[in-house]
């Protein structure tokens, strides 16, 4: 495996939306539709740290479901069709404005915490223990 700094950075944009390996840019970030590779076939970097979590989701529940649905609620208050109008209109909508975006968005937000190198969040007990002791109480006493 090749160190990071031998390959410049590359942008999350340019990389995650088309699915690629965030590192060089070559390689394959997906194994199937949103399941992700173990790792870049290409430069060997393991994708273990990448956790996108419900990001994808949220993205597009807040973008294009609410849309979707005020669509369909707007079809219904105004032309009260029979229910397979919408089986035929505003189902076919909501899949084709919910399901594909959900790959690109994926792969931005991998590419992202690789970019910004995100990592889960960690406590300095050091930092807090020292802040509570009489030595850093009696410094900030004496700095006012």
């Amino acid at each position: 495996m090749t160190s990071d700094a031998q390959w410049a950075p590359l942008s999350p944009y340019s990389t995650g939306l088309r699915g690629r390996c965030p590192r060089c840019g070559q390689g394959h970030l997906f194994d199937g539709f949103l399941k992700l590779r173990p790792n870049c076939e290409v430069c060997g970097l393991d994708y273990s740290f990448a956790d996108p979590a419900d990001g994808p989701a949220f993205f597009v529940i807040c973008f294009a479901c609410v849309p979707s649905v005020a669509l369909a609620v707007w079809i219904e208050v105004v032309f009260q069709p029979p229910f397979w109008v919408h089986a035929l209109t505003s189902l076919p909508f909501m899949l084709l404005t919910c399901i594909p975006p959900l790959r690109p968005l994926k792969g931005w937000l991998v590419a992202s915490q690789y970019f910004y190198k995100a990592e889960q969040g960690t406590i300095d007990r050091s930092t807090a223990v020292d802040a509570a002791s009489p030595e850093a109480e009696a410094r900030r006493q004496t700095e006012e």
